[in-house]
């Protein structure tokens, strides 16, 4: 069993994993208590929820865009052709093509990206990187705004912090809010836009609790609880 390292021991007995805070007292307790890491840690909010991810009407799946980002810089590449391509240029995305990017990744095996976006009379040719996209979450879909033919505002929506949420096998979503540096203030704005997102997502089909447990987290620190209040907050 790995053992954790001595500023993860310290800064795990400042906080009492058993008690369900207030989303600010959490925050600043979480951030107070120390890393176990000296770079500027990612924050991350992790949200059970009351659904069987088993049953179609039951998966939780959307996008939010964080009003503070999330800290990270997104490399977007844009499938598009002719005048969206160029617009897709102007509005910011790191790299743009059409069939030439295509070959380039079935060929290179090219991933120097994060999030992909396609105009619809791409998906014909971009839907033939099913395999290399589809489980690395990278393979455009109409449900979260990456194919569209609005090139120019889903670019810069990714750009300014839009970030996808989707529950895992375990009924959980885990989404990074942002950085240590942001400070309890806006972190605590990031993670309420997404808490409201998810309540808004509540699938009809889904029956008592919704929201069971939230928890916070740094990237090499321990966690703490979160009232699941707040998501109604």
């Amino acid at each position: 069993m790995a053992r954790h390292g001595k500023r993860y021991r310290a800064a795990a007995g400042k906080i009492d994993r058993e008690r369900r805070h207030p989303m600010d007292e959490a925050l600043r307790t979480l951030l107070d208590a120390g890393g176990a890491a000296k770079f500027d840690e990612s924050i991350e909010v992790a949200v059970r929820l009351g659904v069987d991810p088993r049953q179609a009407d039951q998966n939780v799946r959307g996008t939010v865009v964080l009003p503070h980002g999330t800290g990270k810089t997104v490399r977007v590449l844009v499938f598009a052709k002719g005048e969206k391509a160029r617009e897709a240029e102007e509005a910011g995305a790191d790299h743009v093509g059409a069939e030439d990017v295509v070959q380039k990744i079935q060929g290179e095996g090219w991933l120097e990206f994060d999030v992909a976006i396609a105009t619809p009379d791409m998906m014909g040719q971009v839907g033939r990187l099913g395999k290399v996209l589809g489980p690395r979450g990278l393979m455009p879909n109409p449900k979260v705004g990456t194919v569209t033919f609005d090139v120019s505002k889903a670019v810069r929506e990714v750009k300014a912090g839009k970030v996808e949420f989707r529950v895992d096998k375990a009924g959980i979503v885990h989404v990074g809010i942002g950085k240590r540096s942001f400070g309890p203030e806006k972190l605590q704005e990031n993670a309420q836009a997404l808490l409201s997102t998810l309540v808004r997502a509540k699938p009809a089909a889904a029956k008592g609790q919704y929201v069971q447990t939230i928890a916070f987290s740094t990237t090499m620190g321990p966690g703490i609880r979160v009232d699941p209040a707040a998501a109604r907050a």
